[in-house]
């Protein structure tokens, strides 16, 4: 057995696609490796801003011999198949064995394939791979036909063992596989010859490159950390920036810099996304201030003056960024100041969608909404407008224009500069949550009447133009804001028939329709939190399974109770008595769905399930009326017993016609009560 080791050195990879690219590296070839019949024992990809290298352990020296016997055509079958039959199996006519079978002769052909080096193998895949490489970009340079993410230096690929490396022989638009690479591009630039991975990896670290992303991620994030931790502050983390960084060096040296006095009084947020944006700055705080006062900017390479002249660079094109965005901060401030009036008359000009109207419109909507919403939720009906008509003002803002990703944010500081109340400016930046699954849902009553009311504006709006979503497109993300009401409803525990609200929003929207994906994503919702889709179904068909809280905790009681010992045997029960009893039904063509009485009972057990309908009913009623769903279960897990001896003691069908039709009634009860929980027909098992 040998490794492999393969570095495809070119100039610089994006770091957003460096990870996917390692990915399919090593997927592509080991792929390629064991459809031509090689084995391996592991294989690992790393990447840094010039290279991408893989190593494979443990790869089988050659391929298996193969030897295939395939069954042909009859002798007596035309000419033409008994050709293609031996094209097929690269064999001739003379070649074929013919076998007596109990139709008649039939022609076999033996296929031999020996088995092939490794290094023949890989000299065919990796040429394949590359040439063939799936970059979401890629370009041609100079007078090749080759495509890579950018020119294409040098390949190295060899095979190694205990007693030695060679290199395997390839060529790809005329670049030789050898096995040679470079260090760092300013520390160690000269060629070196390795032999094996870990004297790649040896001498790469030795010539300033560490290979593994995670360690120079690592790196990074130790050294600024300790490096703020050291002057007292915090490194804001970012994961995304941290991975993004690590792809931008090879040799990381992290360097700390301060930020000028005149740009302190600007929002942290501000800060954070300017820095971060535009110069990939991680951003370093203040715990007792909460001000960010300094940057970390990360360099690739070493310097004699320890990074001074980087940082001086670094901090006069910062103080040119931030200086933008202290103007765009100081305009907006005077503009909100005034009240922030004008900023919604331009809404009036931006479109929302060219069959929905504008965003002064759709304001106008959210606004008439939210107040319908507000008693709903415990808010004040006046703040709820206030806040709507305001939640969109700072689209129209200088900052939200230069940077998109602070809308709602900066909506917060622009009320509080305009006076609004506390409520109103929390609702500015939270009426946009929950944005995914994972995000916090707001709390605050103004907070939820406006996000409900934007989300449901939506819904409504593209519902009533025939918007909706079709298979895995979602242009309009209404998928996210339908788990967005159903969180804002469910966390916040609001109790309401969300078809009333619906049936407020937007003009022409089909109401059942729209519940009917409402309810769609709260069965995902749903399974998620464990809760199985027939459970769901049972309780979406009962009545106001437009109030999601009351189904939820329906659901979630009803879950427990089938999954209990006594639930598990009454739903048989029931099963059984529910398919007697529609047998009949189909069969006598009427509907027994009253007139059991207990004095047609002929058998204690008889009159045992009638005294416990009766017990069970009394307690059900008042349960669900007080929507008490575990008094339910409770009661209703009495009649296990009951229902086991009927069925055990009891002939539903007897010869007495009168009997029967008793009996069949007294089934039906047992429909009708348990109905009043759930519809237990949906339920499987």
């Amino acid at each position: 057995m040998a490794d492999l080791l393969l570095e495809l050195f070119s100039e610089e990879i994006p770091a957003r696609m460096q990870k996917r690219a390692s990915e399919d590296l090593k997927k592509l070839v080991t792929d390629g490796l064991v459809e031509a019949g090689l084995t391996y024992e592991s294989a690992g990809a790393f990447v840094t801003p010039r290279r991408l290298a893989l190593s494979v352990v443990g790869l089988t020296d050659r391929s298996p011999d193969l030897r295939e016997e395939r069954k042909g055509p009859r002798v007596d079958a035309p000419e033409k198949a008994i050709e293609g039959f031996c094209r097929g199996a690269g064999v001739s006519r003379d070649q074929l064995d013919v076998r007596d079978e109990k139709k008649g002769q039939v022609y076999f052909a033996l296929i031999e394939k020996p088995g092939r080096a490794a290094a023949d193998i890989i000299a065919e895949v990796v040429p394949n791979v590359v040439r063939n490489f799936p970059w979401p970009k890629s370009m041609r340079w100079g007078s090749g036909q080759l495509r890579w993410v950018r020119p294409l230096h040098s390949i190295l690929c060899i095979l190694h063992d205990a007693e030695g490396a060679e290199v395997v022989p390839f060529d790809v638009d005329g670049i030789a596989a050898g096995n040679t690479t470079r260090g760092h591009r300013f520390h160690a630039p000269d060629v070196i010859k390795v032999n094996s991975f870990d004297d790649y990896a040896g001498k790469l670290a030795a010539a300033h490159v560490v290979l593994d992303s995670a360690s120079r991620a690592d790196t990074i994030w130790n050294d600024a950390t300790n490096g703020a931790f050291a002057q007292g502050l915090d490194v804001v983390e970012d994961k995304g920036l941290l991975a993004e960084v690590s792809g931008l060096v090879e040799w990381p040296v992290v360097l700390m810099g301060d930020i000028a006095e005149d740009f302190l009084g600007l929002p942290p947020e501000v800060l954070q996304t300017s820095m971060k944006e535009h110069q990939k700055f991680f951003s370093v705080r203040n715990p007792k201030t909460d001000r960010i006062e300094k940057f970390v900017t990360v360099a690739n390479r070493e310097t004699a003056d320890n990074g001074v002249t980087i940082l001086a660079g670094n901090q006069k094109v910062l103080f040119a960024r931030l200086s933008d965005a202290k103007f765009f901060w100081e305009n907006d401030l005077r503009i909100a100041e005034t009240g922030g009036l004008q900023w919604v008359e331009k809404l009036q000009n931006v479109t929302f969608h060219n069959k929905l109207g504008s965003q002064a419109d759709r304001i106008e909507r959210i606004a008439a909404l939210a107040r319908e919403i507000a008693p709903v939720v415990g808010a004040d009906a006046d703040e709820a407008e206030e806040a709507a008509r305001f939640a969109k003002a700072d689209l129209s803002s200088e900052m939200v224009y230069e940077f998109p990703e602070l809308q709602g944010l900066m909506g917060r500081y622009y009320a509080a500069a305009a006076g609004k109340p506390d409520a109103v400016a929390a609702a500015a930046q939270e009426h946009y949550s929950p944005l995914g699954p994972s995000d916090d849902v707001p709390s605050a009553p103004v907070s939820v009447a406006v996000a409900l009311a934007d989300k449901i504006d939506t819904l409504t709006g593209f519902w009533a133009i025939d918007e909706k979503p079709t298979g895995s497109k979602d242009p309009f993300a209404l998928r996210r804001a339908a788990l967005g009401v159903i969180r804002l409803v469910l966390e916040n525990g609001v109790r309401v028939n969300a078809s009333d609200w619906f049936s407020k929003g937007y003009k022409g929207v089909d109401v059942a329709d729209l519940l009917s994906f409402f309810h769609d994503r709260l069965k995902v919702y749903l399974r998620d939190q464990g809760i199985s889709h027939d459970v769901i179904d049972a309780c979406l068909a009962m009545p106001n399974n437009d109030d999601f809280t009351l189904l939820v905790k329906r659901a979630e009681a009803l879950q427990g109770f089938v999954k209990s010992e006594d639930g598990t045997n009454l739903l048989q029960g029931y099963k059984r008595a529910n398919n007697i009893l529609s047998q009949a039904e189909a069969k006598d063509g009427v509907e027994y769905s009253y007139g059991a009485d207990v004095k047609y009972a002929d058998s204690d057990e008889e009159r045992a399930l009638f005294a416990a309908l009766d017990t069970t009913e009394g307690a059900i009623t008042p349960a669900m009326e007080a929507e008490d769903f575990g008094a339910a279960m409770t009661a209703m897990a009495s009649l296990r017993g009951p229902i086991d001896g009927f069925f055990e003691a009891v002939q539903v069908n007897a010869d007495s016609e009168v009997v029967r039709r008793n009996r069949l009634n007294l089934l039906s009860r047992i429909r009708t009560v348990m109905g009043q929980v759930a519809d237990f027909s949906k339920i499987e098992g």
